[in-house]
């Protein structure tokens, strides 16, 4: 039976611990796998279960403490920079008047076309600056 052999039941634990950070990962969990093979070693070198409890719940502290404030800090970037990024304080001309009461606008910034908004109205061939983005419209400026 799986309960005759402790070092099976944290190794147990530590796969589930896993297959659940990978199914609904929360980067948290992960750890529970670490402090499970931890203790099944424990339990593996002929430890008793209050040491392998102790050596479970040191290893899952440590790994909490040690590890995910350096895993937060290389995966916490801003991710993948959207297609507006490099048009931030780019210069542009109006090619479809921008009206705030309508949510119209179309400006053409480094030959390409886009949705625009602004502040105040801003007829046909005024020259903008891109200030800002809501997705794939910008927020613009007159320049």
């Amino acid at each position: 039976m799986m309960f005759d052999n402790p070092a099976l039941v944290w190794v147990v634990l530590a796969i589930v611990a896993a297959i659940i950070e990978v199914s609904i990962p929360h980067f948290g969990v992960v750890f529970v796998s670490v402090g499970g093979v931890a203790a099944a070693v424990a339990a593996a070198a002929g430890y008793g279960f209050p040491i392998q409890v102790i050596v479970f719940i040191v290893a899952l502290g440590l790994s909490l403490g040690l590890l995910r404030p350096r895993l937060m800090k290389q995966l916490g970037g801003r991710g993948v920079p959207s297609r507006t990024d490099a048009l931030m304080g780019r210069e542009g001309v109006v090619t479809q008047e921008i009206d705030r009461g309508l949510g119209t606008g179309r400006v053409n910034v480094g030959g390409e076309d886009w949705a625009a908004r602004a502040a105040t109205p801003l007829p046909v061939g005024a020259k903008i600056q891109v200030v800002g983005a809501d997705g794939i419209v910008l927020e613009v400026k007159p320049a």
